[in-house]
């Protein structure tokens, strides 16, 4: 079989609920280790693939669903782990992503011209494999908050109930919209640069602004937000609506001339961009904790995820319909940035997220830490028996 001309990317949001239930009754740990193994799989099985149905069972369905087992899961508890840095604490933890998809590009071209498709992709199923490691050094808590004994059916498994909350459910409105613009500019801003007239150095470097800018942005905003200077929900709200004005910024910025070209005006609004959506990416997992509970956020992060997913499915999609009928991205932009404003515009309704006209109450102090971790006589480790049988540490 010819090598696929398709990028196929492994998508575990949709599915990640499935996670998070799985662990809210059986452990983060187990459910992340078998999602490292299920990923890796998938990579191997398709790389010995005679057929692109193949490549989507192996990559689409294993992969993905091995993701979907490891991302919310960890992401969910790591939240748990911290009271007074758990923003800083999953900025430090996205910023990997941003990281990778900077580098990652360069080191998959590599891989290609070395090793061809078949061997990259036995390359990536190793890498990948190491998922299972990491996911055995996660530690089991219990925290106050916690329900006594594991949700009981699927719809509880799942945390569909936190739709009953009111602050839950504007947040889910306003993320499954936002999803809608999110993910266009990792499929579409290398393209538009091209078709502004940059040459493949200029576009690159474009997506490189936009990349180092939203690394960046991710630790800064996680540390201001840990700060308590500004409500959580205000924060979000805030970023996401400048996350919407930069995509309507690189929307509009006029064709340069030459392919040899930098194209500044592009580079400044692809990195006001980066900067205000790596901001915004901390505070969608660090605001659940406030909206739902510490014992509900694994599952909050696994239908956050499915709900930005599921945005994600409509946006790409349409944004290359409507550069097909108009001839560039600009239309796709501006649709874009319309979907992440609208969203945020939602945000408006979560608590705290407008300035109030009666005098704030002080806000009660954090509690105390021990290294990283949550109060000594709140938080225990949980043998591998479960939450019934007898606790033998104390974190």
């Amino acid at each position: 079989m010819p090598a696929p001309q398709r990028r196929l990317r492994a998508e575990p949001s949709r599915t990640g609920p499935v996670g998070s239930a799985l662990s809210t009754r059986w452990g983060a740990r187990p459910v992340v280790m078998a999602g490292g193994v299920l990923t890796s799989l998938g990579f191997v099985l398709s790389a010995f693939a005679r057929s692109l149905l193949h490549l989507y069972l192996g990559l689409g369905l294993l992969a993905g669903s091995g993701w979907a087992l490891a991302f919310a899961p960890a992401l969910g508890t790591l939240s748990r782990y911290f009271s007074r840095r758990r923003v800083l604490a999953v900025g430090l933890a996205l910023t990997g992503n941003g990281a990778s998809s900077l580098l990652l590009a360069p080191a998959l071209q590599l891989l290609l011209d070395t090793f061809g498709w078949r061997g990259a992709l036995l390359l990536l199923g190793a890498v990948t494999f190491h998922l299972t490691p990491c996911g055995a050094l996660l530690r089991p808590l219990a925290l106050p908050g916690d329900p006594p004994a594991p949700p009981r059916g699927p719809l509880a498994a799942l945390g569909l109930g936190l739709f009953r909350r009111r602050a839950f459910s504007i947040f889910a409105l306003g993320t499954a919209l936002i999803g809608g613009g999110y993910f266009i500019p990792y499929v579409h801003l290398a393209p538009h640069a091209l078709d502004r007239g940059l040459g493949g150095y200029g576009a690159a470097l474009v997506v490189a602004v936009a990349a180092v800018g939203d690394s960046g942005a991710r630790l800064v905003c996680g540390w201001l937000a840990d700060q308590g200077w500004v409500p959580l929900p205000r924060l979000l709200a805030v970023f996401g609506a400048l996350t919407g004005l930069g995509l309507l910024a690189v929307g509009l910025v006029p064709a340069v001339g030459s392919p040899d070209s930098w194209g500044a005006p592009l580079l400044v609004a692809a990195g006001a961009y980066g900067l205000s959506a790596g901001s915004y990416a901390p505070l969608v997992f660090g605001v659940l904790p406030g909206l739902v509970g510490i014992g509900g956020v694994v599952q909050a992060t696994g239908l956050v995820m499915m709900l930005m997913s599921l945005g994600g499915l409509l946006g790409p999609p349409l944004s290359g319909f409507l550069r097909d009928e108009t001839g560039d991205f600009t239309a796709s932009f501006l649709m874009c940035s319309a979907f992440v404003l609208s969203g945020s515009f939602i945000y408006m309704g979560l608590p705290k997220a407008l300035p109030s006209c009666r005098p704030a109450s002080p806000l009660p102090p954090p509690p105390p830490e021990m290294g990283e971790l949550l109060p000594v006589p709140k938080v225990v480790l949980l043998p591998p028996g479960g939450p019934h049988s007898t606790v033998d540490a104390a974190c």
